[in-house]
């Protein structure tokens, strides 16, 4: 169905190739996972299968793809429209109507579809994807996960012989990304639909994937069976890791596979006390209270009446389904977003009633927009306006970028990044001014393994020095990893709230892998568990 023969691309003024030399046959019906590091090439990866690369990016291709016999060298992305879906990291950029149901339907309009299977579609997509109850609403009133799921809708009702997802659950709540990927098995295994996903949470698609495709980041592609390349490859999921670990052999892709071997290492950890997921810095005193904080947007209520405490020295997760309220309430609590009652207070001012700069200097904020954010022509300009404004050394910003998003060109214009090296560029320049508070809108889209690590170290550098940290996140492993507090939000409402591991060993949709593999003892990540098996035995009792 698809075929890359000695594929080469560079990207103008670039110093070396993002695919060099890259061949691959891939059949019909097939799930493809498409794995690397943030850079590493795969969205190029991606956009070549239909001619976005070269043909909207500019740089040199050589080499030749075809789609099912059509090459993408003689034939314009639009004339694969028919034979290729794709869906991108950014679902609002894609979008050409108002509201969900128009947006579902428009891209059969562009294949001339007759207005009986269109409508037949239409509703059979919005079940599929749980969001019949958004048909009418706004594109742009939703939140980033609703937006996720009409843009997958979109491109699933054309029925496409070919499915090419970008990080496409990447915003979506643990449910929902299960309802997706179960709409894309059934389009593989009933429909035959060929199917690349390039996704960072690499837990969530592991399992169901025929084809491991592993960029290593200097061009070239590994192409195998996934237990084969998961052996020695620099970027797993949890479910895996434990199982280097624990030296199960062969190595688990599923809570399913690893919960086989897990009997005996439970005995192992049975009794132990699992060491802490973070290093606690929590001082118990309040640096943010919010009280009764309602917002609503005409007659629909985001959040209601809700009560919050963030503690200096801890970071907190907020987690929920999409649209439950928890962008809103980020918003209302750094002060720029409409409240219609309640107060925050930050060392004694409420941010709302202050100007725009002095309320950044009390609580920071990252969008899940991260990119609206950067507005200057090089890297560079950025990382040094960020040091500036925020009378930091130079150098900082930049030394936060390294840690986030190794290598990122300085002279590179942002908007020509990948979507995880532009969040981590944001993420940076917000840092660099390390508010007293800082609230972060799905801050690890887009990041590998390696960077979410990276980046869990400096948010807890952050709350070391004293400052609170809130993270609005439907990243489990990460949140298992970083918090040491996790808030649950349902319809606006507080429904959990505790340490992370008492509120997420007890949730089946918000555990993390290790916590469903070792169920019912309280462990959370492979990184305890190695604490716990390399540790020396304790001393027996002196008699």
């Amino acid at each position: 169905m698809i075929t890359f023969e000695e594929v080469s691309f560079t990207y103008h003024g670039a110093p070396r190739s993002a695919l060099a030399g890259v061949d691959l046959r891939i059949g019909e019906g097939e799930l493809c996972l498409v794995a690397g590091r943030t850079g590493a090439g795969k969205s190029t990866l991606l956009g070549a299968v239909n001619g976005l690369v070269p043909r909207f990016t500019g740089g040199t291709l050589a080499g030749r793809v075809t789609v099912a016999g059509q090459g993408t060298e003689s034939h314009p992305p639009q004339e694969f429209a028919h034979l290729v879906g794709m869906v991108g990291q950014d679902p609002l950029a894609g979008f050409v109507t108002d509201t969900v149901e128009e947006e579902l339907a428009y891209g059969m309009e562009q294949l001339a579809i007759v207005p009986d299977t269109m409508r037949k579609r239409v509703e059979e997509t919005l079940d599929l994807l749980g969001i019949a109850d958004l048909r009418r609403r706004a594109l742009r009133t939703l939140s980033g996960g609703q937006q996720q799921r009409v843009a997958i809708g979109s491109v699933l009702a054309a029925h496409p012989a070919v499915l090419v997802l970008d990080e496409p659950t990447s915003a979506l709540d643990p449910t929902a990304a299960e309802e997706v990927l179960a709409a894309v098995l059934r389009l593989v295994h009933d429909l035959g639909t060929t199917v690349l996903i390039a996704e960072h949470r690499m837990e969530r698609v592991l399992q169901y994937a025929d084809r491991l495709l592993y960029l290593p980041g200097d061009g070239t592609v590994r192409d195998g069976a996934p237990a084969e390349l998961m052996a020695d490859i620099d970027v797993a999921p949890p479910v895996v890791h434990l199982g280097r670990v624990a030296g199960w052999e062969p190595l688990p892709l599923s809570v399913r596979d690893a919960r086989r071997h897990a009997p005996a290492l439970r005995q192992r950890l049975d009794g132990v006390l699992p060491p802490p997921a973070v290093a606690g810095h929590g001082t118990g005193e309040p640096a943010l209270a919010a009280r009764k904080i309602t917002v609503a947007y005409g007659t629909a209520v985001a959040v209601r009446e809700l009560d919050l405490t963030l503690r200096a020295g801890e970071v907190t997760a907020l987690m929920g389904r999409n649209g439950s309220g928890k962008s809103s309430l980020l918003w209302a609590l750094q002060g720029s977003g409409p409240r219609r009652s309640g107060s925050v207070a930050v060392a004694g001012a409420d941010p709302g009633e202050l100007a725009a700069h002095e309320a950044r200097a009390l609580v920071g904020l990252v969008p899940q927009s991260a990119a609206d954010l950067l507005y200057l022509h090089t890297v560079e300009e950025e990382c040094a306006q960020a040091d500036a404004e925020s009378d930091a050394s130079p150098g900082t910003c930049r030394a936060l970028l390294e840690r986030l998003a190794p290598g990122v060109p300085g002279r590179h214009h942002p908007r020509d990044l990948s979507e995880g090296q532009r969040l981590a560029l944001v993420l940076a320049v917000q840092l660099t001014a390390a508010p007293r508070v800082m609230l972060l809108d799905e801050p690890t889209r887009g990041l590998d393994y390696h960077a979410k690590r990276a980046f869990g170290r400096t948010v807890r550098d952050l709350v070391a020095g004293g400052g609170a940290v809130l993270i609005a996140t439907h990243d489990v492993e990460f949140a298992a990893a970083t918090a040491d507090r996790v808030t649950v939000l349902a319809e606006g409402e507080i429904v959990a709230d505790g340490p992370t591991a008492d509120v997420l060993c007890s949730s089946p949709a918000f555990a993390p892998q290790v916590a469903k593999v070792l169920r019912p003892l309280p462990w959370l990540t492979p990184d305890q568990v190695a604490s716990a098996l390399t540790a020396p035995p304790a001393p027996e009792a002196v008699r």
